[in-house]
């Protein structure tokens, strides 16, 4: 691939070999072979149309749920961190950029009085990354309020996506990986600021009370498999404080894997085929994973 072409016509928005560990919540991995950071959407479609057909695109958002390997990504790694705007119309549609961090869409919410978004301040992640899985937390996810998505595909080609033609499941979404997210639609309806402001507070108190804070992590590793909870099945297999060099399965929520200090991401990945495994022995159940692992092994 001629890095130089995409370096030279996106100076301040392309970087070459560079690290990507910053940029996760674990804080390890490899480098990206190239990396595109756009400051605005119609940057995205420009450069989408100079890359190579063949050459792969992977997207990251906040790099919450997210295990970059050691040996990094080839082709393009695009950031959306920068594309976040927020918005709302004379109806209490909100709208945010796929590079919005959902708490902070939450907050937004609040702020206007409309309701229905509140659980989003539990997620870590954006709002691109939050279609993408299907996330959700505290009773809600995001099939339950998304009007609809506009999206971009690696050809540089706009459609936009409803509801329904996203198949929204249980943490995963039926829509080809050659789309990447740009905006959103959220319904949302009035509510007292007071209501929502207290809403908001339990699910931080809760949050805080149960899951691993401050701390490098990737949110819930595994998914939880139908009638069970992942969390307690890894603790009746005894992987509660189960390390893997400075990889760890957290004591306060044992379907977290910290980061103590210099794991790498091999470690992590390791570790969690090893809670997979040992959980298969105790309970003849699979657990999934639901951090998205990708990169070179």
């Amino acid at each position: 691939m001629k890095t130089n072409t995409f370096k030279n016509k996106f100076l301040n928005n392309v970087y070459i070999e560079h690290r990507l560990a910053k940029y996760t919540w674990f804080g390890v991995g490899g480098n990206a072979e190239i990396l595109f950071v756009p400051e605005e959407e119609i940057c995205i479609e420009k450069f989408l149309k100079e890359k190579p057909a063949d050459c792969k695109v992977f997207t990251i958002g906040a790099g919450s749920n997210l295990l970059v390997r050691d040996n990094g990504i080839n082709g393009i790694t695009l950031i959306t961190k920068k594309l976040n705007q927020i918005s709302i119309d004379a109806d209490g549609i909100i709208t945010a950029n796929c590079g919005a961090i959902d708490a902070e869409v939450a907050r937004f919410a609040r702020e206007h009085n409309r309701t229905g978004l509140e659980f989003l301040i539990g997620i870590p992640g954006t709002i691109g990354g939050g279609i993408k899985m299907n996330s959700g937390a505290f009773g809600s996810e995001f099939k339950d309020v998304l009007i609809d998505v506009k999206a971009i595909n690696h050809n540089g080609e706009y459609k936009i996506f409803s509801k329904k033609d996203l198949k929204m499941e249980y943490r995963k979404i039926g829509l080809e990986a050659k789309w990447i997210f740009l905006s959103a639609r959220f319904k949302t309806s009035f509510g007292k600021h007071e209501f929502i402001k207290e809403k908001m507070k339990k699910i931080i108190q809760s949050r805080k009370e149960s899951q691993p804070l401050g701390i490098k992590t990737g949110g819930s590793t595994f998914k939880n498999p139908f009638g069970n909870k992942a969390w307690q099945l890894i603790d009746q297999a005894g992987c509660r404080g189960l390390k893997n060099g400075d990889a760890m399965i957290s004591e306060k929520h044992c379907n977290f894997i910290i980061n103590l200090k210099k794991a790498s991401a091999q470690q992590i990945e390791e570790l969690g085929q090893k809670v997979r495994q040992k959980v298969f022995e105790n309970s003849g159940i699979k657990l999934n994973w639901e951090i998205e692992i990708v990169g070179k092994k």
